[in-house]
């Protein structure tokens, strides 16, 4: 297990507009707001979600065209290949109640109105790494300074 501390900085809102695609927004906001590292939860509408499911080294991909909610969508922020990639699960329901999660993939769209709140993380430089073994970008982080201890010395 890989462990590293962060605070948490600025918090930045933004409100999604119909047929806006959920990911390219989340990382608009976060490229305008200048956030390479954080996380982030987001509610409102789709109108058409896309959801991937990761077996056997690629995503299959579920598509629902119809009006949706979003109970839940919850993400983080890094960078991949150099540029701030947003990286999420939603859990939406329909008017029936019936409940589908999965992983967000492009072409995820807003319905009415979606509503994001972006919480940075500092001191911290996340990244995405290309792992061999599973065939997907995980996870990396690097602590960016030291804390100094009452006694004067650095601790990570």
């Amino acid at each position: 297990m890989e462990v590293c501390e962060a605070s948490v900085g600025r918090t930045v809102f933004a409100r999604l507009t119909e047929g806006d695609d959920l990911l390219d927004s989340v990382n608009e906001a976060a490229k305008r707001a200048k956030v390479s590292a954080g996380f982030f939860v987001l509610i409102g509408t789709l109108k058409k979600a896309n959801l991937g499911f990761f077996r056997e080294g690629k995503y299959e991909t579920t598509e629902i065209i119809a009006p949706l909610e979003i109970v839940s969508c919850l993400g983080n922020i890094s960078i991949k290949a150099g540029k701030i990639f947003a990286h999420a699960h939603v859990v939406v329901s329909d008017e029936k109640a019936n409940a589908y999660g999965g992983h967000v993939m492009p072409s995820c769209l807003i319905g009415v109105t979606g509503e994001l709140v972006l919480f940075e993380a500092t001191g911290i430089k996340l990244s995405r790494r290309f792992d061999e073994k599973t065939k997907l970008f995980l996870l990396s982080m690097e602590k960016l300074f030291s804390k100094i201890n009452a006694k004067g010395s650095a601790s990570t």
